[in-house]
């Protein structure tokens, strides 16, 4: 069975970042850890062949903590956490579904993450987009 691919555009609020996802599941997650919660991250994992950062290299600063496996990018003008390296994933991307373009958010199921628990609850996420 073939999957049909979606491709989207996104970005910061002030359009320094811009990027492209091509996906093949309208599906993300929502989770409640710690940095998630504030930030209003809803997670789209992506393999890293289907990412592109289409402009703003140079605008983007970087967040780490914990572990310093992720890498949290953030636009250094707005401050918008449009998409990051995620730990679960440290070779793929994680887009911020909030920052897709023209309302992209209401085509996907968004399914619910206990990150809170992230060292319990990892495998849930690591099996479903591995």
């Amino acid at each position: 069975m073939v999957s049909k691919l979606n491709t989207y555009d996104g970005g910061c609020h002030c359009g320094k970042i811009r990027y492209r996802v091509v996906i093949e599941k309208l599906e993300a997650v929502e989770c409640n850890c710690s940095i998630c919660i504030k930030k209003g991250f809803i997670h789209l994992i992506v393999p890293a062949e289907r990412f592109t950062l289409l402009q703003g290299q140079d605008d983007l600063s970087t967040y780490t903590f914990n572990t310093g496996t992720a890498k949290h990018h953030f636009c250094r003008h707005c401050g918008i956490h449009a998409f990051y390296r995620p730990r679960s994933h440290p070779d793929g991307y994680d887009v911020n579904l909030r920052c897709l373009d023209d309302g992209a958010i209401d085509l996907f199921a968004i399914t619910y993450f206990d990150g809170a628990h992230w060292e319990d609850k990892i495998d849930q996420i690591r099996d479903r987009y591995s």
